[in-house]
């Protein structure tokens, strides 16, 4: 069950500016990644449906974060359909990400009052899903559907709408300049920020670092 109601996780989605998109299959190694990212200020993290048993190793980390990372948000991403979506909030998952719109997670997580973040690719998928419940949408993939220049266009004629990019992201000034400038709410990071090197090594302080210069960039870009 989720642990944070909707209007603190969306707050703190926004707020924090940056999501890290993660999966790993071994449990531990998972968990020592999300304990760096709470090291290095994040707040909000999704752990992405994308190996076998990947929902056994979400349960894990959702035990170990209620345990030693207290404050910081665990999500679930990658969900295509409303079953899969009902598993993962059993097990703690307090928002729910897909890489596409599909109105039966909407109603699954709507009925639960957890924030369902659903891929769009163009102003109708993102009208489709902000009519089903959907305060924040996930362009994706963001840099194959136009970039900022996207994001600019489609908060012209629709300013109330919230965006979150994932894809062709990454932890620099300029890159974060243009898409926060064109008004994304935030973001999502995937590989920029692990390092496979970093990863195998089990240089856990390197990633809290790398967490702490993208979350002060985003920062000052956002001023």
């Amino acid at each position: 069950m989720a642990a944070f109601s909707k209007m603190d996780t969306l707050r703190t989605i926004v707020e924090t500016g940056i999501v890290p998109v993660f999966y790993h299959k071994d449990p531990a190694t998972a968990c020592r990644v999300v304990e760096a990212c709470y090291e290095g200020g994040i707040r909000a993290f999704e752990f992405t449906n994308r190996g076998d048993f990947a929902h056994e190793v979400f349960a894990e980390v959702s035990k170990f974060v209620a345990r030693a990372c207290p404050g910081i948000i665990l999500g679930a991403g990658s969900v295509v359909d409303a079953p899969t979506a009902a598993l993962y909030m059993q097990l703690g998952a307090n928002f729910i990400v897909g890489p596409s719109f599909n109105p039966d997670v909407a109603r699954a997580c709507n009925r639960r009052l957890v924030p369902y973040t659903p891929g769009c690719g163009s102003v109708s998928e993102i009208g489709f899903a902000q009519e089903a419940g959907c305060d924040l949408c996930k362009i994706f993939p963001a840099g194959a559907v136009g970039g900022p220049s996207f994001v600019k266009n489609v908060k012209a004629p629709m300013p109330w709408t919230l965006l979150m990019a994932t894809g062709a992201v990454e932890p620099t000034k300029e890159n974060l300049s243009g898409w926060f400038g064109a008004g994304t709410a935030c973001v999502g990071m995937g590989s920029k920020l692990f390092p496979a090197e970093a990863i195998a090594a089990g240089d856990w302080d390197s990633i809290a670092e790398k967490c702490r210069r993208a979350l002060s960039i985003a920062a000052e870009c956002r001023r």
